[in-house]
């Protein structure tokens, strides 16, 4: 064998070698398990309390608002309303009177979810609650799928918190506030809760 065939049959088996990893490596990424991707998402989310310093992106709050709104919806009426708060004196404000939400006072930015109420509807059949709590999971599922840290601190249906939080955010009154979740770099490093329980699971009927 010349020494041409050599260096081709060399040449050839590094080819095919190249091949195979580059193959191999397209099989071992998230994007190649997309159940595996979501499901390992969800049990990775966990609250975050503390943020780095650091600004948080329009268009990255763009992308957690476009999650949030992609969430389901009854009778598809999107009650959603979102306040984006990224002013400095704002955020001190909500985070020096609202109770459980100091870490306000740490985060860049944070989004209210809030409701609109349906007019003409009944109280009692109002959905807005529901959509916007499925909207804010989405958008904490989102920001941990992008790298941020976010937790939901609590306002409706405190009397007391949601009329703070609309004189802050001059809602209109037919405007609910459900939530305000600080929005930020994690500062900390915390891990996820295992809050699985089969106690809790019970089949066709208690």
């Amino acid at each position: 064998m010349n020494r041409y065939k050599i260096v081709s049959l060399v040449l050839a088996f590094a080819l095919l070698a190249s091949l195979v990893v580059v193959v191999k490596q397209s099989h071992d990424t998230p994007e190649a398990d997309p159940v595996g991707a979501v499901l390992g998402n969800i049990h990775a989310r966990r609250s975050v309390r503390a943020y780095a310093d650091r600004q948080v992106a329009p268009e990255t709050i763009d992308t957690l608002l476009r999650a949030a709104m992609a969430a389901p919806t009854a009778r598809d009426r999107r009650p959603w309303r979102f306040v984006v708060v990224d002013d400095r004196s704002l955020l001190d404000s909500l985070g020096a009177q609202l109770p459980y939400a100091g870490m306000l006072l740490g985060a860049p930015a944070a989004i209210a979810v809030c409701g609109q109420l349906t007019e003409g509807v009944d109280p009692a059949e109002e959905m807005w609650m529901q959509d916007c709590a499925a909207a804010t999971e989405n958008l904490l599922l989102a920001a941990q799928a992008i790298g941020l840290g976010a937790v939901w601190t609590g306002v409706y249906p405190y009397a007391d918190r949601v009329a703070l939080v609309s004189r802050l955010l001059r809602l209109p009154p037919d405007v609910v506030p459900l939530n305000v979740i600080p929005i930020g770099y994690p500062g900390e490093k915390t891990e996820p809760k295992k809050k699985f329980d089969r106690k809790n699971i019970h089949h066709n009927g208690w």
